[in-house]
């Protein structure tokens, strides 16, 4: 018998499991799966809707009792720097891009394991191995590249040591960065902030009005830098707003606060030809 990828895409939810953003409180995830012809439609629509890529699964997030995470975009067009970031703009001039195929690298992956190892070494990926890495970088079935910034040999090195990349998708109005790391022994360069700000310039060259973030989090120590840059929008009651006073958002905990499941799905908007309807 022939079986056929299902037309309308199938949400699923993910079990709870400890938030790895605010201390106490269970996690759980939409998801649906990513494949077939249809994926970078299905992905831009999506992602306009506050949802995430990893790999071949969109999600985002769908806790039982809380509604803390927020999708985060830069208006690309109204963006300004602050002065810290002009001086980080400034400190990071010699760092020089290159944008490639999704393809992971034995440099890369050292890379990331310095960073994990530093930073994140009680995070749910820090076990992750080679072969891990490897699919996270290369299981896309969308228009995605791995940006690279490599930076001048210091004395005894050889050619131009990398220095930070990033996993970016190239949407039909933007670019959604997936996950980025960088070299832990240079945090004077800030620069999980530069590579955020090159991306800035990278979609106002090719047109594009936003730069995805991934989430912010109120309260989250982790996620608070995304706060910092200007023209910040969130996606919060169905639709994008300007973040304002970051201050003024409060974590919603409480059973009331997020909708049941069926009703999350069925607000959901589908690329014509998906919904199934």
């Amino acid at each position: 018998m022939r079986h056929t990828l299902p037309i309308a895409p199938q949400f699923y939810v993910t079990a709870p499991q400890p938030c790895p953003y605010l201390d106490g409180r269970m996690e759980r995830k939409l998801f649906t799966a990513l494949q077939g012809e249809q994926s970078e439609r299905l992905n831009d629509t999506l992602s306009k809707q506050g949802f995430r890529r990893s790999q071949n699964v969109l999600y985002r997030p769908s806790c039982a009792e809380c509604s803390a995470c927020l999708s985060a975009r830069i208006r690309v067009a109204d963006f300004e720097p602050t002065r810290t970031q002009r001086r980080t703009m400034k400190r990071n001039a010699d760092l020089r891009r290159n944008a490639t195929s999704p393809w992971a690298t034995e440099d890369q992956y050292a890379l990331f394991r310095r960073y994990l190892d530093s930073r994140h070494a009680d995070g749910g990926m820090a076990d992750m191995d080679v072969f891990e890495f490897a699919a996270m970088i290369e299981e896309t079935p969308i228009r995605t590249r791995v940006v690279e910034y490599s930076r001048p040999a210091e004395p005894g090195e050889q050619g131009r040591p990398l220095t930070a990349v990033c996993l970016t998708d190239v949407l039909d109005d933007g670019l959604s960065m997936v996950y980025s790391f960088y070299d832990p022994d240079r945090l004077h360069q800030s620069l999980g902030t530069w590579v955020i700000l090159d991306h800035i310039q990278i979609a106002r060259e090719a047109g594009l009005p936003f730069v995805y973030l991934g989430y912010w989090v109120p309260g989250s120590r982790k996620m608070g830098y995304k706060a910092q840059f200007s023209a910040l929008e969130i996606y919060k009651g169905g639709r994008w707003h300007p973040i304002g006073d970051p201050n003024s958002h409060e974590s919603t905990l409480h059973p009331l606060s997020v909708d049941p499941i069926a009703e999350q799905v069925a607000r959901i908007q589908l690329p014509d030809g998906l919904s199934g309807r």
